[in-house]
């Protein structure tokens, strides 16, 4: 009876250690599915959260869009009580809106901005300049509107003939032309000059020989390479209201190559697109150094 019971207390301690073992091999698995469990929890939180900035975002909508449905629905034309947090919250929302799109059209064509002067008698107009989508300088012009409409005071520069073009255009009953031929003027100087700029940076072995303040001349030297010689090019703007040159002429020792056909092609590019890119395009021709 002993030997049975002591058999029977062994197998009972086996089955314990083999239970024992099972439960130690499953142990380092439990961190992994606690792991889990954790970011699963976590991602339904968020999405909870979520869930209710969506509720709250929409009840707060439904309430703005509440009183306009009412009036749409009755037909009534009163305005919004203007005494509710909803109704003046719907309000500035309508007005930024506005005004981002008016914004919005006022970068595109390129306008000016206007501030009354002298206590409603004058305006001040606000001219900004650009080249290839960059912002340049910006230039003011005050008017004064009483008795009659005329130029006050500017910082334009004195090139640009501004009692000329005043005098060309009716002021008296539109000064809208007047301003967009200013404009005009003004982005036109500027294109030059931002072109100049970029000759410089852009060419070093470009010599720019001449120009002066209204950039309506530029005299640049080449050297021609396969001739190894210097060609002396003149571009004339007489059109101050284009950035563009209005007569390109080239002087060269070999009084051959400036009738070539390759450097007539050279001038007629010259006189179509950019100083700087025609250059750029007349380098990767090999044409100049």
């Amino acid at each position: 009876m002993e030997g049975a019971s002591a058999r029977g207390v062994l197998s009972h301690l086996s089955l314990l250690e083999v239970q024992a073992r099972s439960r130690g091999s499953r142990v380092p698995q439990q961190p992994s599915r606690v792991k889990e469990l954790k970011a699963k929890i976590e991602a339904l939180t968020s999405q909870r959260d979520q869930l209710k900035a969506e509720l709250q975002l929409h009840k707060k909508l439904q309430k703005l869009r509440a009183p306009v449905d009412k009036q749409q629905e009755d037909g009534e034309d009163e305005e919004m009580d203007l005494d509710s947090e909803s109704s003046e919250l719907f309000h500035l929302m309508a007005r930024h809106s506005e005004l981002m799109d008016l914004l919005h059209a006022h970068n595109l064509i390129g306008g000016y901005d206007a501030i009354t002067t002298n206590r409603g008698k004058g305006m001040c107009f606000s001219l900004a300049t650009e080249y290839e989508g960059v912002y340049l300088d910006t230039y003011n012009l005050e008017l004064n509107l009483k008795p009659n409409v005329r130029i006050s005071r500017h910082n334009i520069p004195p090139f640009i003939p501004l009692n000329s073009l005043a005098e060309q255009s009716d002021l008296q009953s539109d000064v809208r032309p007047f301003l967009a031929t200013v404009s005009q003027h003004l982005n036109a100087f500027a294109g030059r000059r931002q072109q100049l700029k970029l000759v410089k940076e852009q060419h070093k072995s470009v010599e720019v020989m001449e120009s002066n303040l209204l950039c309506s001349i530029l005299v640049l030297m080449f050297t021609v390479p396969k001739e190894k010689t210097a060609l002396l090019c003149t571009l004339e703007y007489n059109d101050h209201a284009r950035c563009l040159p209005t007569r390109v002429h080239l002087n060269c020792e070999d009084e051959l190559l400036p009738d070539s056909p390759k450097w007539k092609k050279n001038c007629s590019l010259l006189m179509e697109v950019p100083v700087h890119r025609a250059l750029t395009a007349i380098k990767k021709a090999s044409d100049i150094v």
